[in-house]
């Protein structure tokens, strides 16, 4: 049976995480050697980066129980003012890539000033990763549920695929939820022997920062949190209502920088229009797919594709690829699958995130409002979020807002005010669950990530990090234009 490895679909219900003794976490230690060269990698890139392993509960509600290994990677500096972990996005990134080979996130001033660590999350890559049957995976079903018997049929296979990766993955499949990894990351800290970290969280790694905050203020020197992931109360309606409002604002956005930049391939012409040609030619399956033209794209794939290109954004590219689309024959392939996120990406979706769904009439409604509430973007590529949960056990680690204490700094929220995925609601709704023990700093522009696209973004952050400068409330960076 062939076995591929992938991000948790599901959880399991289980008490809330206790104290951790200090004696669970202060006696580990990291035994540091280089980092692997991969085939094909540039070991001049490599060059730098010591990789370790280190053992952490399976179950931190049991710290004396089993245990696995955690992947964990840093660079050093000659004389550090302390260390800087790194929170991983996703869910579903390699922490200890991004040290071996992605150190371009981070400017020279902070490679100069920190030792940089990330890991790899428990069920990721190198630490215990998620496996399951390529097969069962290769039956996922599309999100886009069209009936009660294809509702049915999802939750089946749900249930179908949990029991598989549970029994090829191992103890830690029923551990993977973001308030265990605020513990592995507590245990890092006590391995390296700090006192206080610094942490720059990510996307889905700004949740563990903020978790983190929750749990252990007292041992944060620094914390910023980058395109901020809102896990405060929201029922299913509204998490959907965020995704799409947000998707749907950062097309838009791209059809009015088409519609004043003479040099777009679209300027002049009615992109929504082309747009809605585009969908239900891949509904009648006479599109091929964006990332691979011998397949039939679905509305969803096609979407999905789209949306990915407004991370940058890509907004000349995605012109250009409206353009060959309109144009293109029919495929002769079926739809690529699985329809669902690729492995190693869903990650602890289930797990962290509450998004319950009784019956396929409640399904129902939800797309039809999505679909009358965003005139392009009719299917938020984080349904996922909720069509691969159907059917599983509760989440363990549901949507609450935060209760933030005794934080000796305030912690740095930036977010672009057009990101496709965590939109600017997400951040101001964090922003108010921290009040007086955060500050929102706010780019002007668009895209997901905003420290590696704005100058100005970037130097408030290592100003920061590094004097613990703290922005004025209300402090705004203006837009930088992607270029064409």
């Amino acid at each position: 049976m062939k076995l591929i490895t992938w991000g948790a679909v599901a959880g399991v219900v289980f008490a809330g995480l206790t104290a951790i003794p200090a004696t669970a976490v202060e006696s580990k230690t990291l035994q540091w050697s280089k980092c692997e060269v991969k085939p094909k990698e540039d070991p001049n890139v490599v060059a730098g980066s010591e990789c370790a392993t280190l053992q952490v509960p399976v179950d931190w509600n049991h710290p004396d129980g089993p245990t696995f290994g955690l992947a964990v990677a840093r660079r050093t500096t000659e004389d550090p003012i302390g260390t800087l972990v790194f929170g991983p996005g996703g869910p579903g990134d390699s922490g200890v890539d991004r040290i071996r080979t992605g150190m371009s996130r981070f400017s020279d001033a902070l490679e100069d000033k920190f030792d940089i660590v990330s890991f790899d999350p428990r069920g990721i890559a190198r630490s215990n990763p998620v496996v399951c049957s390529a097969a069962l995976l290769a039956k996922q079903p599309s999100p886009q549920i069209g009936s009660r018997a294809e509702f049915d049929r999802t939750i089946r296979y749900n249930r179908e695929l949990d029991q598989d990766c549970r029994a090829h993955t191992g103890p830690v499949y029923d551990h993977i939820d973001t308030l265990q990894t605020v513990h592995d990351v507590d245990a890092i800290r006590a391995a390296l022997g700090e006192t206080r970290i610094s942490f720059h969280g990510s996307s889905y790694g700004t949740l563990l920062g903020e978790l983190y905050a929750e749990r252990y203020p007292h041992r944060l020197r620094a914390l910023v949190l980058e395109s901020i992931f809102d896990h405060g109360d929201s029922t299913t309606g509204e998490f959907l209502d965020a995704q799409a409002a947000t998707a749907q604002d950062s097309f838009t956005e791209f059809v009015n920088w088409c519609a004043k930049t003479t040099t777009c391939s679209l300027h002049g012409r009615d992109i929504h229009a082309l747009w809605a040609d585009l969908v239900a030619r891949a509904g009648r399956g006479e599109l091929p797919d964006p990332r691979q033209a011998s397949v039939k794209a679905t509305p969803f794939t096609l979407t999905f594709g789209v949306f990915r290109m407004l991370y940058d954004p890509q907004w000349a590219a995605l012109a250009d690829l409206l353009k060959r689309l309109e144009t293109s024959p029919p495929p002769t392939g079926e739809p690529p699958v699985p329809t669902g996120l690729a492995p190693n990406t869903l990650a602890p979706f289930c797990r962290d995130l509450s998004l319950p769904v009784r019956t396929y009439g409640e399904f129902s409604a939800h797309l039809r409002r999505l679909a009358r509430n965003n005139p392009d973007l009719k299917i938020p590529p984080t349904l996922l979020a909720v069509t691969n949960c159907l059917g599983l056990p509760k989440a363990v680690n549901p949507q609450q807002d935060l209760k933030i204490r005794g934080l000796k700094t305030p912690a740095l929220l930036a977010n672009a005010l057009h990101d496709p995925a965590t939109g600017y609601s997400w951040a101001t709704s964090v922003a108010r669950q921290f009040g007086k023990q955060g500050v929102l700093l706010t780019y002007e522009g668009w895209g997901h990530g905003s420290y590696n696209k704005s100058p100005c973004v970037g130097q408030a952050i290592d100003n920061y990090l590094i004097a613990l400068t703290v922005p004025r409330r209300g402090t705004a960076c203006p837009a930088v234009p992607p270029a064409n």
